[in-house]
């Protein structure tokens, strides 16, 4: 590096929200004034500017103060860089030690750390020779910090303290030493609307487009708004499907607090990336719910749902649509509108599903599997109510008969269970008596070496085996309590609908998992076969297979 006639300053400063406990010394005033003191000392030199990222890490260079200083450097608007010390400029080795030894020579570029005695036109200093370790030191501290703050924010987390910045759409931040959310009455009546209107089916579509309607104003508007500043995001300031979404999955709203939910990379990378659930840190019951978590829960149920209620061309959603599968490849059946013209009736629509790979190839993808509206809506309705009346007039004998079903899902022979754990439970704790006995007896020289080691080997290997058969045995108990609880559920929610007397969304999304649908009969008059399989009854449909891979559908026969 060349030394100049004259140096166009640009002065840099940084504070980080960590370096703002450390007090006044290295505030972003103390370190504009002892530099600017000193540029005003030196001869030839003219400051240009004064760059500052005021609450950035020092271990991230992608800062709007750096990237201002360095675009100004290669322009050659200024010629020298002057920091306070290395760590203003960053806490990152590599980083530091490229724009220092790289970047700055390769454009002409004097670099000075005034309190570090740094400067890259003295490169035989002692300082410089020093320089790396300095470095290494900054990016040790940063590191050190950062596990101090995770420490803190984990304790924190655990205590049930709220940490966000801001609170979700219909709480504000709390006042109090943990900032617990409150909720905001301006907007909480409009997050049991969409609540309440998904647990009915709606899509998420459809909820922004009422939000739209009633001219509520969305989340980082309204976050803005409060504070007193446009917001910065580019957005046309209308609800969309993704932001009712975040809304409807966010466990928030029935009084829960989920810390550590989110993470970043390490300290040098602050990407952000979802932990596992099972590292999350939840705290219920902490605070004033929005709604139920009986209603929370149903909108989950929906969510889940294989149905994702697409809306028709006039606004709604079908009872069923989303819901039904073709039996021969698995396609979902699509609505399908058709206009007819007669003289009796006129100009008339008959809305009908049928299969969405027929529709799109044609004969050679799949057959029609064409099914009425009418028809399949009214075999539903009449199965349920069916349903309905048995459980009226038989609760127990129901409940037995749909634990026989889950029973025979599951493939285990419940009677059987309780006898075999508690055989193997017993037969354990003879083992670990045996097994100590024996151990004993060796130590005390009463049993030969070679004998003893057998015998421990033949008493370990069947603890083994016995081990791994009790706790299939105890999951095997817990998923007939677990199938217990869905009967009663299932039974519950038939006579919630005992009296209803049409199809309806919330009805299909309460008690119907999937419907597949078989080809129309060759032979005429034929019964048409339909299964249904319902919630908490049938296996639950996965992501991952065909619904015709489940068993024990309940089925329809129409003629």
């Amino acid at each position: 590096m060349t030394k100049q006639s004259h140096y166009n300053v640009g002065i840099y400063v940084r504070l980080s929200q960590e370096d703002e406990r450390a007090g006044e010394s290295i505030s972003i005033e103390n370190q504009k004034k002892m530099l600017t003191e000193y540029v005003s000392q030196q001869p030839d030199w003219s400051l240009v500017e004064i760059c500052e990222d005021d609450g950035y890490s020092g271990t991230d260079f992608n800062r709007p103060g750096v990237r201002q200083l360095l675009d100004d450097a290669k322009s050659g608007k200024i010629n020298l860089i002057l920091c306070k010390d290395l760590s203003r400029f960053g806490r990152n080795y590599i980083e530091v030690g490229q724009y220092i030894d790289y970047i700055f020579p390769s454009f002409n570029i004097r670099f000075i750390a005034l309190s570090d005695n740094v400067d890259t036109l003295e490169r035989n200093s002692t300082a410089m020779d020093m320089m790396p370790i300095m470095n290494l030191f900054n990016e040790w501290h940063a590191a050190n910090t950062s596990k101090k703050i995770r420490a803190v924010m984990v304790s924190n987390a655990k205590q049930g303290k709220y940490h966000a910045p801001v609170a979700p759409f219909g709480y504000l931040v709390g006042d109090t030493e943990d900032r617990l959310p409150v909720v905001d009455e301006t907007n909480a009546p409009y997050v049991r609307m969409m609540y309440k209107m998904r647990s009915e089916g709606a899509s998420s579509p459809q909820i922004a487009k009422a939000l739209n309607a009633q001219g509520v104003i969305t989340p980082s508007d309204y976050t803005y708004k409060r504070l007193g500043k446009p917001n910065p995001y580019i957005s046309n300031h209308l609800w969309n499907a993704a932001m009712v979404r975040d809304i409807l999955e966010n466990p928030i709203y029935k009084g829960c607090v989920v810390n550590q939910k989110y993470t970043t990379i390490s300290y040098k990378n602050h990407q952000r990336y979802i932990r596992d659930s099972d590292e999350w840190i939840v705290i219920e019951d902490a605070f004033e719910p929005i709604v139920s978590k009986e209603l929370w829960d149903k909108v989950q149920e929906v969510n889940k749902s294989c149905s994702h209620g697409k809306v028709t061309k006039s606004g709604v959603i079908l009872p069923l649509t989303g819901l039904m599968y073709c039996s021969d490849c698995g396609s979902k059946l699509k609505n399908n509108t058709t206009f007819h013209e007669s003289k009796k009736r006129g100009k008339y629509k008959i809305v009908s599903y049928i299969c969405n790979k027929y529709a799109n190839h044609g004969k050679a993808a799949c057959s029609s599997h064409h099914i009425l509206q009418r028809v399949i809506e009214g075999l539903v309705l009449e199965d349920i109510r069916a349903r309905a009346n048995r459980v009226i007039e038989d609760e127990d004998g129901e409940r037995q008969r749909y634990l026989a079903i889950k029973a025979s899902q599951r493939k285990q022979q419940t009677e059987d269970e309780s006898r075999l754990l508690k055989q193997a439970e017993t037969r354990l704790a003879e083992l670990d008596t045996i097994i100590s006995k024996t151990y004993e007896e060796r130590m005390l020289g009463k049993l030969p070496e070679d004998l003893s080691a057998k015998m421990l080997e033949k008493y370990t290997a069947e603890q083994r085996e016995l081990t791994a058969q009790a706790e299939q045995y105890r999951k095997a108990k817990a998923q007939e309590q677990q199938d217990e609880q869905d009967v009663e559920r299932f039974i519950q929610r038939l006579k919630k609908w005992r009296d209803v007397e049409s199809l309806t969304r919330e009805l299909c999304m309460e008690l119907i998992e999937f419907i597949v649908v078989y080809p129309l009969p060759e032979k005429y008059g034929a019964p048409r076969h339909i299964d249904i399989y319902y919630k908490f009854i049938n296996a639950p449909l996965s992501d991952s297979r065909s619904p015709l891979l489940s068993q024990n559908s309940v089925e329809i026969h129409h003629s």
